[in-house]
């Protein structure tokens, strides 16, 4: 179809060019990229088992912890595989559903992960502001309650995206500069007023994740007022050290995601290459760490991962004899 003299076609597939401007080191950039990814799943996965496998970690704090570890694997493996495939293989292309459901996954997890901190701050709020009520505010089923209100938030503000893609028609290129298909990039190829993609795509998740961080940052001060109010000094460094975890894992996801959101949104002047390499190390550094900090940080974790390690031992000693 011909309007005003450009060629209107809808794409049955994109091309990812990966991090433009460093084609040179795409080989270089993968090994550390797949060893991070590797640390991101297994390390997930292993926090996910224990929490399952430990009854003392039956909890809703650690059933929020395992939804994050859900969520983690999920963003790198939504985004990290498809880059190493362009970096190994040349695989540039990618069909236009499959890039669509990556957008809709990619964004969804974003909306997801703020909402699962939220809850954790509400966790840890509960325990230390009002433990004598703990148990009866997060009944299992309140938490379940919680846990489909995250799923069912996530869901309906990123699906009418897709939508607003599939509407639109291309006329230029269907090339785009990055190494995993996200909403505005792609709708910026199109021919037609994005406008509302743009007001949509950027105001309507940032809303919700602001009003989680107002909220996150509410729960943190008056957990800080209660903490201080505590007679004992011991008391007080339990208090601080049963969020200390928590509060470093909000840090490493709102601080990065919010400094690539707005310098994609507003820095113009900002280099492409770096702003796209940033952006792959935002689906990937965050999900590699955050088993790592609640590992360490966190006694029952780490105990529980010893245990369980050493029945793996166990049993791997034993099957032999089997």
């Amino acid at each position: 179809m011909i309007h005003n003299n450009l060629t209107i076609f809808y794409p049955t597939d994109f091309v990812l060019l990966g991090i433009p401007g460093l084609e040179a080191y795409h080989v270089w950039l993968s090994i550390p990229f797949c060893l991070m990814y590797i640390t991101a799943v297994l390390g997930n996965s292993v926090l996910i088992v224990v929490i399952i496998t430990e009854h003392i970690l039956h909890e809703p704090m650690y059933f929020f912890l395992s939804m994050l570890a859900v969520t983690d694997i999920l963003l790198s493996s939504t985004t990290v595989p498809k880059a190493l495939a362009i970096f190994w293989l040349h695989a540039h292309h990618i069909a236009f559903d499959a890039c669509v459901t990556q957008v809709f996954f990619v964004h969804a997890i974003f909306v997801g992960e703020s909402a699962i901190l939220l809850a954790m701050a509400f966790d840890r709020f509960v325990a230390i502001c009002a433990p004598l009520r703990y148990t009866t505010v997060l009944t299992w089923p309140t938490v379940g309650r919680i846990a489909l209100a995250i799923v069912t938030r996530s869901f309906c503000t990123i699906f009418p995206v897709i939508f607003l893609l599939k509407r639109l028609p291309f006329c230029r290129t269907n090339i785009v500069p990055h190494s995993y298909c996200e909403h505005i990039g792609v709708a910026r190829l199109a021919c037609a007023d994005i406008t509302v993609n743009i007001w949509y795509g950027f105001s309507v998740p940032i809303v919700m994740v602001i009003l989680d961080v107002i909220l996150i940052a509410m729960s943190y001060s008056l957990i800080l007022r209660t903490v201080f109010r505590l007679p004992s000094q011991d008391a007080r460094h339990k208090a601080l050290s049963t969020c200390g975890s928590h509060f470093f894992v909000i840090l490493m996801f709102y601080v990065p995601s919010f400094f690539t959101l707005l310098t994609h949104r507003f820095g113009h002047n900002f280099p492409r290459h770096v702003h796209i390499l940033l952006a792959n190390l935002y689906v990937v550094v965050p999900p590699m760490l955050n088993p790592i900090v609640y590992g360490v940080k966190t006694k029952q974790i780490w105990e529980g991962v010893a245990h369980w390690l050493f029945d793996v031992r166990i049993w791997w000693c034993a099957a032999p004899l089997g």
